[in-house]
């Protein structure tokens, strides 16, 4: 088995989480994006350590586990969605098994109490925020307006009748999509740094139909957007318009932010309620995008929680607050702790918006802020980002001992990889369950909680250390993988380990021997462009490397 060769086989299982496990000539090889039980053909795109991957070229026969029609005109081709063919049972049992199996691996045999996979209170139109990029479906076609071909970072597909979203967002997409396809206004190539349309995003309450419209384009050409705010205020819609802003982004990146804002009607926010309270979203306000079934997770979370009545609750990783803020109306004080300042001050916002005198939000890495805390907790929320708790941060976490920690994991791969240090520190784990926020889509949220027994604190304190975790995932701070990962999802840039090697070396961190090196001293490499300099740094300080 070569690279570059192409073979056929059928996907045995998929493992999280969308890594789809083919045995061909006694190897097994990975093949993503595909499903349990489809004849594949795959050609083989990484072959090293004994281990292949492939990349999926077509679907030779249905998966038995297919027993419905797409329910929009873009399935497959479109990256959104990877299920729409399996019944939402049959979703929900997968991704149950996946977790599970993580867990057990994780866990080495010891027992814990499984409480099933929540699935969405609604499987479809489900999604509160939705960010569409402009482009074309073939190179010099018409100009498109959804989502990314799977796999493509250039072709667009126009997504006018997506099931994720809320009608209201499907006719917000249109008009605005004929709006400029009509006037023949340019988008912006990636590659040539050219054009002017670049994203819509929208972002619309479930509870209370409110709705922002945001269309971000460059500052390379003008275009009187007038009309195009009165098109859209005319709409038949059955939510409200509440907001809508022209966004300015001149970024080199293929990422939605602002360099200016311009309100073009209304207002920059809107609200949303959850278990009884209401918070305030902005822009760029991170908050869960199933509203429904974050009310579920949240519920389940203020269980494993228990009681907290005269206790300190530290929430790390608080995002906007909105756990911070359930455990409040119990909590004698909480701290949240997040690294966003804009959430942070968007969780102050809300906290006084309901009302709440003991909430107290610090902006910062937890890895740092935990430095210089002088409360103690007595219980602690961890709900980090996708790739988990940096393994400096932990052994802080866990010298304080508290009974209960509540983990709150996207990445079931990153929790599976941090429980073991629980264990070592003398943490069970109690019970864990699962909620589906992302029907259709590989991704599921896990929940577990880890309790103590009467284990003496000091004794952790000076005992544990990083020599008691499985530190092989962050080789000098973190992988090349864990780098690559960190800057495409923060700025859509993509990075070589050629170019990471080159940026290590700036910052004096080790990379192995002649890892990357030019063969002779006259060698010509290329060069880290400098806005990938810059996101590749951002990422070594995320993972405390420099």
């Amino acid at each position: 088995m070569k690279k570059g060769e192409i073979y056929e086989g059928v996907i045995e299982k998929v493992d999280f989480p969308n890594k789809g496990i083919v045995i061909t000539d006694g190897q097994k090889v990975t093949v993503k994006n595909g499903m349990p039980g489809q004849k594949v053909r795959f050609m083989i795109n990484k072959k090293r350590s004994g281990r292949a991957e492939g990349r999926l070229l077509e679907v030779l026969e249905k998966s038995p586990l297919e027993t419905r029609e797409p329910v929009c005109s873009i399935f497959p081709e479109c990256g959104g969605c990877m299920y729409q063919t399996m019944s939402y049972e049959n979703q929900l049992k997968m991704k149950e098994c996946q977790v599970r199996e993580l867990l057990d691996g994780a866990l080495n045999g010891t027992d814990y109490q499984w409480e099933g996979i929540h699935g969405s209170p609604i499987e479809f139109r489900y999604r509160n925020k939705m960010e569409f990029s402009f482009g074309d479906a073939y190179k010099d076609g018409p100009l498109t307006l959804g989502l990314h071909k799977k796999g493509s970072t250039y072709d667009v597909l126009t997504a006018d009748d997506c099931q994720l979203v809320h009608e209201d967002m499907t006719k917000i997409l249109t008009c605005v999509h004929e709006y400029f396809l009509k006037r023949n206004v340019s988008y912006y190539k990636k590659m040539q740094h050219t054009g002017y349309l670049r994203h819509l995003l929208l972002r619309r309450g479930v509870t209370t139909g409110e709705i922002l419209v945001h269309v971000i384009t460059t500052s390379q050409e003008e275009h009187d957007l007038e009309s195009l705010k009165e098109e859209l205020l005319a709409l038949p819609l059955e939510g409200k318009i509440v907001g809508i802003m022209h966004i300015i982004n001149d970024s080199l990146s293929d990422v939605v932010q602002s360099d200016e804002t311009r309100i073009l009607y209304g207002q920059d926010f809107f609200y949303e309620t959850l278990l009884g309270l209401r918070f305030k979203i902005s822009t760029f306000s991170f908050f869960q995008p199933n509203s429904l079934a974050a009310e579920v997770l949240y519920s389940i979370v203020r269980e494993y929680i228990g009681d907290t009545k005269d206790k300190v609750v530290f929430d790390l990783y608080s995002g906007t607050g909105t756990i911070a803020q359930l455990a409040a109306s119990v909590a004698d004080e909480v701290i949240g702790v997040e690294i966003v300042e804009e959430a942070v001050e968007a969780a102050k916002q809300n906290a006084a918006l309901n009302n709440l005198s003991n909430c107290k939000f610090i902006a910062g890495d937890v890895l740092k802020v935990l430095d210089d805390l002088t409360e103690k907790p007595d219980v602690i929320i961890l709900d980090p980002p996708r790739d988990g708790i940096h393994p400096k941060a932990l052994p802080k976490i866990l010298s304080y001992g508290v009974d209960h920690i509540v983990y709150i994991s996207c990445k079931a791969t990153s929790l599976a990889r941090d429980l073991p240090a629980f264990l070592a520190a003398g943490y069970k784990l109690e019970k864990a369950c699962c909620v589906d926020q992302f029907c259709q889509t590989v991704h599921v949220e896990t929940v577990v909680l880890l309790s103590k027994g009467k284990v003496d604190s000091k004794k952790i304190r000076v005992e544990f250390s990083l020599e008691d975790m499985d530190m092989s995932e962050f080789q000098d701070g973190a992988t090349y993988p864990q780098i690559k990962e960190y800057v495409l999802e923060h700025t859509g840039l993509k990075v070589s380990n050629l170019y990471i090697s080159q940026i290590k070396r700036k910052c004096g961190i080790g990379v192995g021997k002649n890892y990357n090196l030019p063969k002779s001293e006259d060698s010509r490499q290329p060069q880290c462009p400098p806005e990938k300099e810059k996101a590749i740094r951002e990422a070594f300080k995320y993972f405390g490397m420099i």
